[in-house]
Order: structure tokens, then C-alpha cells, then sequence
């Protein structure tokens, strides 16, 4: 049994996404620019260490424990999100770059590393938004936010066609709105529908079998219209 990778570990649903999948057995390798939430744990599971998916230092680190301890994995499960709210005309140009070096570029570096290390059973996930589908609902200061999870819709396509002989699996989910600290901060006041550790729950289940009837699919995983 592979590692079970997961990017942005600190808190929300990758927090309790770890802790879920570390609790059924299953070898958890969980990343985060601050590690200590994890950490804390002390899960005999969980592997940590800090890590910032637009690094490019931090990546070589990964490639280097995952080449010294022969690690296979299984899946991976993009989650590390960055969100900037702000009307488009005030966010700067460095701030709509740092969304997508960690929502898009981050993503493609991720799956580049660590695609040589899966089988063709493997599968790769990608936690995007409704907020990056079009004709849905869009809110006004998430101009960099969704149109990066936009991004990454494509970019799964794209990807489960050019990997379509060799595997592994590509799907994302586009959740709605998930009661997390990043909403919170975003949104001060706003109250979702559904907590961190309820689309935990149900993203684990998608992570281990998902890529078994899809591949290349983006599921609206929300209980609005659109």
C-alpha cells in the first residue's frame, strides 16, 4: 500500500482528511507550510514535514524522501489553496500571481513529481471550487480565487486524456461552500452549509475509489443550483 500525499494539512479539510485516512490504516504523507497541527497528532500513520507547494526547494525535498524510501503512492490529493478576496481593480499583480503559484502551478508541479511514483491503479485529485465552474454562482473579490480553480478543472482533463493509457486516474471536485478557517477569513460571519470533517469524510471516499468509475470528471460536489 502507496503513501496517501496531501497538500495543505494544516487545517480544514486536509487536516481532518488526514486524520481520516491515517485512522482507516492507510499510510498518510501530509504537507503543509506549517506542520505542527499534524505534527501534534503524533499519529503513528501520519508522516509530516513543512512544506510549501511553490516551492521549488521544498519540491526537490519531496522528491528526494519519496526516491530515499523507494515510497509508492497511491494517490494524490491536491488540497493547499490560497484565496485572496478583494475587488479585482485593487488586488495587485503579485497578489493574482501567488494564487496561482499555489492553486495552479503549484498543482501541475505537484502532480509532475510525484505522477512517476504511482501505478497505472493510482489517482490523482484535485480539490477545486463551484466557484471555478462556469455558470455558476460567482461572488465579486475572487477574481485570482476562481478563476484559478477554473484552471485546474481544465488541467485535470487535459491531464486524465494524456494519461488515459498509462494511468494513473484524474479527477477534481468542486466543492460548495465548506464551513473552514479560509472561509471564515474570507467571509467573516458567513455560515456553509457543511463542515470541514463532513467533506472530509466524503472526499476520502472519493480519494480511494473515485478513480474506479471516473476519470477526467469534475463533480460538483454542492447541494446548491447552479
Amino acid at each position: 500500500m502507496g503513501y496517501i500525499i496531501i497538500t495543505g494539512t494544516s487545517r480544514g479539510i486536509g487536516f481532518e482528511l488526514s486524520k481520516l485516512l491515517a485512522d482507516s490504516g492507510h499510510k498518510v504523507l501530509a504537507l503543509s507550510r506549517n506542520e505542527k497541527p499534524i505534527k501534534n497528532l503524533k499519529h503513528e500513520n501520519i508522516e509530516t514535514f513543512s512544506f510549501d507547494v511553490s516551492s521549488m526547494a521544498d519540491r526537490e525535498k519531496l522528491a528526494s524522501y519519496l526516491n530515499d524510501t523507494d515510497g509508492k503512492v497511491s494517490a494524490l490529493v491536491n488540497n493547499a489553496g490560497k484565496l485572496v478576496n478583494k475587488p479585482f481593480l485593487e488586488t495587485t499583480e503579485e497578489e493574482f500571481k501567488s494564487v496561482y503559484e499555489v492553486n495552479v502551478f503549484g498543482v501541475a508541479e505537484m502532480t509532475k513529481l510525484v505522477v512517476p511514483f504511482m501505478e497505472k491503479s493510482g489517482h490523482v485529485l484535485t480539490i477545486s471550487s463551484m466557484g471555478g465552474i462556469q455558470g455558476s454562482a460567482k461572488f465579486p473579490g475572487l477574481s485570482a480565487y476562481s478563476s484559478s480553480k477554473g484552471a485546474v478543472l481544465t488541467l485535470t482533463e487535459l491531464l486524465a486524456e494524456e494519461f488515459k493509457e498509462t494511468g494513473p486516474s484524474f479527477n477534481a471536485l468542486a466543492l460548495g461552500a465548506v464551513q473552514t478557517e479560509m472561509l471564515e477569513e474570507a467571509f467573516p460571519g458567513y455560515q456553509a452549509p457543511v463542515s470541514a470533517i463532513e467533506m472530509a469524510t466524503y472526499v476520502m471516499d472519493f480519494t480511494l475509489n473515485g478513480q474506479k468509475l471516473y476519470n477526467g470528471k469534475i463533480l460538483q460536489v454542492s447541494n446548491s443550483t447552479p
